[in-house]
């Protein structure tokens, strides 16, 4: 699905990836007990910031990859009724 927002300077927008529905053991968890995905699939990628020159650094990710983040990282939207994600590059700990 094509998401119609760009973000700007060193933003990334990420769709978090679905929370677990069940244990390894079988048992389902309800919607009160899951924990916030930490996981999530780059959907958009602003251009880059600038440096102190004026330079443009580019960005490490790119659409498509899968990555880490904080539970608590980023700011939640809603974009044609998908919840999404925009945080800062820097706020990324890895890509999966």
């Amino acid at each position: 699905m094509a998401v119609n927002i760009k973000p700007l300077a060193d933003r990334v927008v990420v769709r978090p990836l679905q929370a677990e529905e069940k244990t390894a053991g079988g048992l389902y968890i309800p919607d009160t007990a899951k924990e916030k995905p930490q996981q999530g699939e780059i959907v958009a990628a602003g251009p880059g910031k600038k440096g102190d020159e004026g330079n443009t650094i580019e960005m490490e990710l790119k659409v498509g990859d899968k990555v880490l983040y904080g539970k608590y990282s980023g700011t939640e939207v809603t974009v044609d009724g998908e919840e999404l994600l925009i945080m800062r590059e820097s706020d990324i700990f890895a890509i999966v």
